[in-house]
């Protein structure tokens, strides 16, 4: 199979064959529809670019997220002065268009600015939500506890994204904040640096109120990972120190240099959430979105060979290279905003550096679709530039997906960049990565599957295998270890995986083309809908919430006619019921 996404002049391309025959059936077919010689030439420099390798297969585990901004209602909600229901419906339609584009993960942002898209009992409603900062939604609902339930029932992770150190985006308008906001409360933990107000990372009191946020919404709230993104000490402006000097007199003892002090100051905070994650909810993954550059060549024979002015290493005091190192977290997803052309910070070279880097863990890019339209980057010339970085990801080791930013840039379809996810990149569902490192034993196969005609489709029933107790908590290594103790979850089973199988084709689940659904309802029901007659083969496994998947269940083969009326379906579902009590 060839497809071709059009974005004004510029194609993603991606090429399948299963033989030569085929192939040539193919290639004959677009050569009649290639109509001028533009599209031909086109169509041969793209053949040969990717001839080597014939076809990149689309992998059945890749992990496929985007990012949800909340602060300045940039993606939701869009206006804090929606209904309640606007605001649902909102979320609603964002997760189905992410999902459609067979989209694994979201990540939302739940804490944008010392203030909660949920019910906090530390901070107050974000004004960003509601209007006005404290003002609970109305008719009250909990939009934390909607929108995990909501990106569940779509079949993808649920990763809420906390700023830690930003506590007021706008100095300017302090006015807006609650009369007992933080920072009126306890003045002396926070430091102004241009127009913001933050947390002090030096103070320990501070460590402590920033962990137990996070492990807050750990403990009470249904979420698959707690994620940063870049925001550590604040990025550099022109001419301005950020004032911690009394903090450094107080708190640096034992440090030559305030840079190493500050580096230590953030590496406490993230040794000290990765632990409170884990005493709580071992299950839960801890995820950073760093500055991309850790450092360059010039600076450390460590860094990438890169030429970067700003690094996270020097100038945002953030060492990621040490926190996978020690095990502190279990994914980085490095914001690579740059191109494959760039001079200074070359996109392959830098991912390629992370590779190297990512000490057993998790590997997710992230990609700038925003930068598509060439308005925010001159230097990206090529409409085509992120499937590009795609495919070149997926020749890599140790590079495990991608997440894009940001969610409006791909419900708006920016330079039909949505078309070819949905076409051409991800036309197939895809299981999130698996981390071995917190559990891997994968739960029993589901039992007694059996299909039968429905006025719609094929309907499913299975039984769920049985019951595996949760370990709530597990035996934690040494921090200074890279890997925590393996195998010491042992999870439910949170979704199955439905395959489906025409005549004659070969019965294997490592094929995500013949994933029908990832099924995370809580019944054992599934309606196989809009299909041709025909005789069809289904299989189903277990998958816990980590992705760990179960072998297959016995297989069940059907042969499909039209469902016919609904007093069919009426029949048939009787007859189900009847064979579920036996």
């Amino acid at each position: 199979m060839i497809i071709f996404i059009n974005s004004n002049g510029n194609y993603c391309l991606s090429i399948y064959w299963r033989n030569v025959s085929n192939f040539i059936t193919i290639i004959s077919y677009f050569l009649l529809m290639l109509n001028n010689y533009k599209k031909l030439i086109l169509f041969f420099l793209c053949y040969l670019q990717y001839s080597v390798t014939f076809a990149q297969e689309i992998p059945k585990r890749e992990f496929r997220g985007v990012w949800v901004a909340g602060v300045m209602n940039l993606d939701f909600p869009t206006s804090n002065r929606q209904t309640v229901e606007a605001q649902q419906l909102e979320f609603q339609r964002l997760a189905d268009q992410h999902a459609a584009a067979n989209l694994n993960a979201l990540i939302v942002q739940i804490r944008p600015s010392a203030d909660a898209f949920y019910y906090s009992p530390h901070e107050f409603w974000s004004e960003w939500l509601t209007g006005k900062q404290g003002q609970l939604p109305k008719p009250y609902y909990d939009p934390l506890a909607f929108m995990v339930d909501e990106t569940h029932k779509r079949g993808m992770e649920f990763h809420a994204w906390f700023n830690p150190y930003r506590a007021v985006a706008d100095t300017s308008k302090l006015q807006n904040l609650h009369p007992q906001h933080l920072v009126f409360k306890k003045p002396e933990w926070f430091i102004d640096y241009g127009k913001t107000k933050l947390f002090d990372p030096a103070i320990p009191e501070v460590r402590e109120y920033i962990a137990e946020i996070i492990a807050d919404v750990v403990r009470r709230y249904d979420i698959d990972g707690v994620h940063l993104d870049d925001y550590f000490y604040p990025y550099p402006l022109a001419n301005q120190e950020f004032n911690d000097q009394k903090s450094f007199e107080k708190y640096g003892k034992g440090f030559a240099n305030k840079a190493d002090w500050r580096r230590n100051n953030i590496n406490l905070l993230i040794e000290k959430i990765y632990k409170v994650i884990q005493e709580n909810k071992a299950y839960v993954k801890f995820g950073v979105s760093p500055f991309p550059v850790w450092r360059n060549q010039s600076q450390d024979p460590k860094g990438s060979a890169t030429t970067g002015g700003l690094t996270s290493y020097d100038h945002l005091f953030a060492d990621t290279k040490l926190w996978l190192e020690k095990g502190w977290i279990d994914y980085i997803a490095p914001q690579n905003y740059f191109s494959i052309q760039s001079e200074k910070v070359p996109y392959k070279t830098l991912t390629t550096w992370w590779t190297a880097n990512a000490a057993g863990k998790h590997l997710y890019i992230g990609h700038a679709v925003y930068k598509l339209n060439g308005k925010e980057d001159s230097r990206w010339t090529s409409k085509g530039e992120i499937c590009d970085q795609i495919r070149f990801n997926r020749q890599q080791k140790n590079l495990q997906g991608s997440a894009f930013f940001s969610s409006k840039y791909l419900t708006t379809n920016t330079e039909k960049f949505q078309d070819s996810l949905r076409q051409v990149l991800y036309p197939y569902p895809a299981l999130v990565p698996t981390m071995d490192w917190k559990a891997s034993s994968p739960p029993q196969p589901p039992k007694n599957l059996q299909a039968f005609q429905a006025k719609q489709g094929v309907l499913l029933h299975w039984q769920s295998p049985d019951n595996q107790l949760i370990a709530k908590k597990i035996n934690i290594q040494s921090l200074n270890t890279t890997t925590s103790k393996k195998n010491s979850l042992v999870l439910p089973p949170a979704y199955y995986v439905i395959y489906r199988f025409e005549a004659n084709e070969v019965l294997t689940i490592d094929n995500p083309q013949k994933i029908v659904a990832i099924h995370r309802a809580k019944d054992n029901f599934f309606i196989d809908k809009n299909l041709p007659n025909g005789t069809y083969t289904y299989l189903i496994t277990a998958a816990d919430r980590l992705h760990n998947e179960s072998l297959a269940s016995e297989k069940v083969t059907i042969q499909y006619q039209d469902g016919g009326s609904w007093a069919d379906f009426l029949i048939t579902f009787a007859e189900v019921a009847k064979k579920i009590a036996e």
